[in-house]
């Protein structure tokens, strides 16, 4: 198994005119990977290494907050160095940041920062949802930025944004068109992997199909006028790997859509059952693996938890590469 040296600047957001479906195929391409690095770090489970290398995190007075946030970006720093060369993009769980107050925050800019460095698309895993107006509002914190009386303030700089449809098409449309004004896209929840996702997401509705399937339709219109000439839309879908049964009738409602699977190891979905995702081409499925890489070396392999990450992110980068290419 080999690993690539990572192409830098192929990743940095805005470098061509292409909108991100384009941009997502090229990269896709160019890195021969389909794989997403989870990055949704806990403070008590970092690496080691982290910790013991993290001066604010071995501080007994420094500022709680900063101390975890600190640590966290060592953590982060790390599993880069390690598995993102196998990967084409990473996804940064924003709870797991948040929750860690301003500190938090600057440590998710810092790791936007290094992980465009090291050649990766960047996915902000928010999940947010809200009405038009807050919707622009989030679409300028997590893209490009918002011009002010003062000066511009710099936005996240994702490539990406998980959202939330709850609040329908309005919505959904406000974060696309602040997405697209950066060249971004957004992956819309459709079928996620949680065990409860069945009590909402599986539920008939009264025209026919299930709220996913409704949901997919939305997706599909959406993302209509935003595929590039790869036929890849800037208008994805969140789709879990734990529900394989899903896959081939929600890939057909949405040929062009690439799909966001998360649920691959530690939530027990398989990289085997995921061949419909590539129907459209190798950009169509995206696999999004976190603790499988990061807690790859507390399997029954053990390891080094840097050479057990980049490992496991190779091994599930030639399982999804062999896949999407029997299409």
């Amino acid at each position: 198994m080999t690993s690539r040296s990572p192409d830098a600047g192929a990743a940095r957001p805005h470098a061509s005119a292409a909108g991100f479906g384009q941009r997502l195929a090229e990269h896709v391409e160019r890195r021969r990977s389909q794989i997403v690095l989870g990055l949704d770090p806990d403070p008590s489970r970092l690496w080691p290494d982290a910790v013991a290398a993290d001066g604010a995190a071995r501080r007994g007075d420094a500022d709680p907050a900063q101390s975890a946030a600190s640590a966290v970006q060592s953590h982060c720093r790390l599993v880069l160095e390690a598995a993102a060369a196998e990967c084409v993009a990473a996804k940064f769980q924003l709870a797991c940041f948040e929750r860690l107050g301003a500190p938090g925050w600057a440590a998710l800019a810092t790791l936007v920062d290094d992980a465009r460095e090291h050649g990766l698309l960047v996915i902000a895993d928010a999940k947010r949802g809200d009405i038009d107006f807050s919707a622009t509002a989030y679409g300028q914190a997590f893209f490009g930025g918002l011009p002010t009386p003062f000066g511009a303030i710099r936005g996240l700089g994702a490539d990406a944004l998980t959202v939330s449809p709850l609040l329908g098409r309005d919505s959904v449309a406000a974060f696309i068109a602040a997405a697209r004004n950066a060249r971004g896209g957004v992956f819309v929840l459709v079928r996620t992997s949680n065990p409860g996702a069945a009590e909402v997401q599986d539920q008939a509705l009264a025209a026919g199909g299930s709220v996913s399937d409704g949901l997919a339709a939305l997706v599909d219109a959406l993302g209509a006028d935003g595929a590039g000439p790869a036929g890849i839309s800037d208008v994805g879908a969140v789709v879990g790997a734990t529900v394989p049964e899903h896959l081939a009738r929600l890939r057909e409602a949405m040929p062009a859509a690439p799909l966001l699977l998360p649920g691959v190891g530690a939530q027990g979905g398989s990289v085997a059952a995921l061949a419909p995702a590539f129907a459209p081409g190798a950009a169509g499925g995206l696999i999004a693996a976190s603790r499988g890489i990061v807690d790859a070396f507390a399997g029954p392999c053990g390891g080094v938890p840097a050479a057990a990450a980049r490992a496991e992110a190779g091994r599930l980068r030639e399982l999804a590469w062999t896949l999407s290419h029997r299409q």
